[in-house]
């Protein structure tokens, strides 16, 4: 202990001493150089950023030249649908008012009130719209305006939080420097922030990132334990996020094996917080009832009450401790399978089993024909991770540093489990890069497997493999390998190989970079506008629409309170309301949506002769299949199917001929869109039809 100790004094003086260095003690003159020296760097970074994508929003829809409906429907699927709560709220009279609305909602789904705070998060609008009536900055700045500049400013935020994560692995600016520079260069890869503004991920992942880079500070081995309340960017991300629970899970997760390992007492101090976190967030969701049925809560309470009987983890030999750890997993997979059903069935919560469908069907435990669980399956987003991804990263050198740190560390980790009760150890393994390690490993898992999890993942490689290039542990593996590990040398490589690679990344993409801001287009989407002013104008203001929810957000965006939306079980698609691109009847069709009190249909073509996906994936197909239907065109089908008795009402509709004519009225048409009126059933004709 004695001897670890004395190391461990020595590898402190070793950082202070350091050239552009980051230490917590001892503060000299060149030490507040070099740290407002980063600041600066890491600020100037996270701008340029901000600023990029800025440019890239405003060259590719010419945003400051179009019209104020094209810029809101330029919001696309669910984004419109979030910023027309941050409309609403601008226009109440107050702010009292404009929650109350909220909280009382009665255009969001049809013959239904709603509390949205409850059912979705939308509180960074609410804030963003109080925010905006306080500052006073109307006559200055439009509200689109402020929305997206505040967006675009987050990702400033993002940057920073990655530089002061690779700066703190590794004690060197130079690194965060680096994983700023990886960032806005794989931009194609680590966000898509300017054409999805409103989506949450653009809001929780820079918080999530803030709290990486605060668990990295808190397991610092020479640093005292700082506050807990440095866990609280994780609150704040939790409200900013639909499915935040599923990423806890992995977070969870990744502190669940450094228990084993590491810090034992600080990371339980960590899953207390997290605790904290979730029932904060239940209460400012209005005791929402999925916070409690959430399978992250289940496993931090599994987790700690097995924690608390099963002791002696870190005893024995190596392979004795592997074999305790996977029971001790065991026990802890099995608590919290039995916790989060036992929660479910009492609090009877089901919104969340289309999820486990699609898990269930993704990873081939059979087959499933749920149109929710459906759709995620079919989306590219919700695939596998293209392999042109890793084409891209190895572009700029990212993928390539970052699996070598990764394997060397993992080596190193390997060696210190199994020589713990070695006094002449070689390597050790810091519980911060340990965290960050497992941190990059387990979300490039998740990555892998859904496309669409990739943002977590390439961010925080950015910094991660920053560290792999700046930090000491993995040259120091390869400088003791070549019998050359003096503290000159591992200087010379720490402040070289950065240098050369981002004056090889400037050389090769900055002309790039120059020549994508240059390029310019413009939004061009008559129809919709055409659509759009026509509801605006000849329809009435309480009227109710039926159709895609990707549409009706966009129409919601632009005419709040003007029609009536039905937009049922947000936030997932209705197959009741999608039987419209089914085979059904007339009067079958004509029947549900009276039911649900709809006025008009939008029928869109680009959904009822859909070709963009393959055969079975096509949302006619989807709908085909939940409805036990032999699906369009060439191919087989499955054998209990059957041949539907109507043919797609999308299509028949179209013909004018009874009985649809007898029931619908088309009122609007386009090359898009064809807008149809329901027309009222005498009471007589109504008891013909019930049942």
């Amino acid at each position: 202990r004695e001897r670890e100790r004395e190391r461990e004094r020595e590898r402190e003086i070793a950082v202070t001493s350091d050239f552009i260095s980051f230490s917590p003690g001892g503060f000299s003159w060149w030490t507040i150089l070099c740290l407002m020296t980063g600041s600066i760097v890491g600020i100037s970074l996270g701008l340029l950023c901000c600023i990029y994508v800025s440019t890239l929003h405003e060259n590719d829809l010419w945003f400051s030249n179009i019209k104020e409906v094209e810029r809101e429907i330029s919001f696309r699927t669910e984004c419109g649908l979030y910023y027309s709560y941050y409309k609403q709220m601008l226009k109440a009279p107050s702010i009292q008012q404009g929650l109350y609305e909220l909280i009382h909602d009665n255009t969001t789904e049809s013959k239904r009130t709603i509390n949205i705070l409850q059912r979705m998060n939308i509180y960074q609008e609410v804030f963003l719209s109080i925010l905006y009536r306080i500052l006073h900055i109307q006559t200055y700045l439009e509200p689109i305006y402020f929305y997206i500049y505040t967006v675009f400013a987050l990702q400033t935020v993002y940057v920073i939080a990655l530089f002061i994560t690779s700066w703190l692995l590794s004690d060197s600016w130079l690194a965060g420097a680096l994983s700023g520079v990886w960032y806005i260069l794989n931009r194609v890869d680590t966000t898509r922030v300017e054409f999805t503004i409103s989506l949450r991920e653009n809001w929780s992942i820079p918080f999530f990132a803030l709290q990486v880079a605060a668990i990295t500070c808190y397991l610092r081995p020479q640093l005292k334990p700082i506050q807990q309340v440095i866990l609280y960017p994780d609150q704040i991300r939790c409200l900013f996020r639909n499915h935040f629970r599923f990423r806890l899970v992995m977070k969870s997760l990744i502190l669940f094996l450094q228990i084993s390992s590491f810090c034992t007492v600080r990371v339980v101090s960590l899953y207390l917080m997290q605790v904290f976190s979730l029932l904060l967030v239940w209460l400012l969701q209005f005791c929402n009832s999925m916070i409690l049925g959430s399978l992250v809560l289940s496993f931090i309470v599994s987790a700690l009450f097995i924690k608390h009987f099963q002791t002696g983890l870190k005893t024995g030999g190596f392979v004795i401790r592997v074999g305790k750890l996977a029971l001790h997993t065991l026990l802890v997979l099995t608590l919290t399978f039995t916790i989060n059903y036992s929660a479910k069935t009492i609090l009877q919560l089901k919104s969340d089993e289309h999820i486990f469908k699609f898990i269930k069907a993704k990873f081939g435990f059979g087959a499933t024909r749920d149109f929710d669980a459906s759709l995620y399956l079919c989306e590219e987003a919700f695939g596998l991770l293209p392999l042109d991804t890793f084409e891209r990263l190895a572009g700029t050198v990212l993928f390539a540093v970052a699996l070598r740190a990764a394997v060397t560390l993992f080596f190193v980790l390997f060696s210190y489990q199994n020589n713990r009760k070695r006094e002449d150890r070689t390597f050790s393994m810091r519980p911060d890069v340990a965290y960050n390690l497992l941190h990059t490993v387990f979300f490039g898992l998740l990555s892998f497997s859904t496309m669409r999890m990739k943002y977590l993942w390439t961010g925080h490689m950015c910094a991660f493999a920053a560290f792999g290039v700046c930090g000491k542990e993995v040259w120091s593996l390869y400088l003791r390998v070549l019998h050359c590990n003096t503290k000159t040398m591992m200087r010379l490589i720490r402040y070289s190989v950065p240098i050369v690679i981002l004056a090889f990344l400037y050389y090769k993409f900055w002309p790039r970079l120059m020549e994508e801001i240059s390029e310019l287009r413009e939004f061009y989407d008559p129809d919709t506008v055409e659509l759009m002013e026509w509801i605006r104008l000849k329809t009435p203001k309480r009227a109710v629409f039926a159709g895609s929810m990707q549409l009706l957000a966009g129409i919601n965006s632009k005419l709040p309170h003007l029609i009536f939306i039905f937009l049922p079980s947000l936030p997932f698609c209705s197959l009741q309301v999608y039987q419209i691109y089914a085979r059904q009847s007339a009067e079958e069709v004509h029947k549900v949506l009276s039911s649900v009190g709809a006025d008009y249909i939008v029928l869109e073509d680009s959904i009822c002769y859909e070709r963009r996906h393959s055969r079975g994936c096509r949302l006619r197909d989807l709908l085909d299949l939940a409805n036990g239907h032999i699906m369009d065109g060439p191919g087989e089908n499955e054998p209990d199917l059957i041949s539907a008795s109507h043919p797609r009402f999308c299509e028949a509709i179209k013909t004018d001929m009874p009985p649809y004519s007898t029931l619908f009225t088309r009122v609007f048409k386009n090359k898009t869109f064809n807008v149809y009126k329901l027309k009222k059933l005498k009471k007589k004709n109504k008891a013909e039809n019930s049942p």
